[in-house]
């Protein structure tokens, strides 16, 4: 009877063992199965972060060529420079009225901000300009020459010759200015004032775009 007694215990140890191995085999395969589920999930996540970089880099790419392209349109409206005579020589003025001094002869003026028709140049675009001109006075009989500089009708500055025995004086002056889209600035000759030039072009008007705003 105590045998028998022994034997059932040991079968019982036995099969509880059993049970203990088959429910660690099943965890075992239970975590390897998770694992593999979350390495999976993470390899999806990482092939969708990967094609979102790639479109992010095909728009940056696109960006970059459209700020170059805007980059040399704005190159393109930078400069004018412009003489007053296309030939020939002698004075200009007086006028009962002051006058936009045309620059008829015109050294380069890109992108067209510059109408040599009218002596106005027209801003395209919003910036920081500089702008300079010259002037030589009327030889004869009496210096009387004074031009300005204007900007939508404003005087911003000026250079004057209106007295003296000698001749062949000349001068010039500059600024630096804001413009927005469509302001004008132009070299305005004074009421019954009087400018010379000749081939060796001394009246000059120049302007060109510092940096954009």
């Amino acid at each position: 009877m105590k045998t028998i007694a022994v034997l059932l215990l040991v079968l019982s140890c036995c099969l509880c063992e059993a049970q203990i191995n088959e429910q660690n085999v099943k965890a075992s395969q239970c975590s390897e199965s998770t694992s593999c589920c979350s390495l999976l999930s993470m390899s999806q996540t990482l092939g969708a972060v990967g094609e979102k970089v790639a479109n992010m880099a095909d728009k940056l790419a696109h960006l970059e060529v459209q700020l170059q392209s805007t980059q040399n349109e704005v190159l393109e409206l930078r400069s004018l420079t412009g003489t007053l005579r296309d030939s020939g020589s002698g004075d200009t003025g007086p006028f009962t009225i002051a006058t936009p001094l045309q620059y008829k002869k015109v050294f380069s003026n890109t992108g067209n901000s510059y109408n040599p028709s009218t002596g106005i140049f027209t801003a395209m675009i919003k910036g920081m300009y500089f702008f300079r001109f010259s002037m030589f006075n009327n030889l004869s009989p009496t210096p009387s020459s004074l031009v300005s500089l204007m900007k939508n009708g404003v005087r911003l500055t000026s250079v004057w010759d209106t007295s003296g025995t000698d001749s062949n004086d000349m001068g010039s002056n500059a600024v630096v200015i804001p413009l927005e889209v469509g302001d004008t600035v132009y070299v305005e000759l004074q009421l019954n004032r009087i400018v010379y030039d000749d081939a060796m072009n001394y009246n000059t008007f120049s302007g060109f775009l510092l940096f954009t705003e």
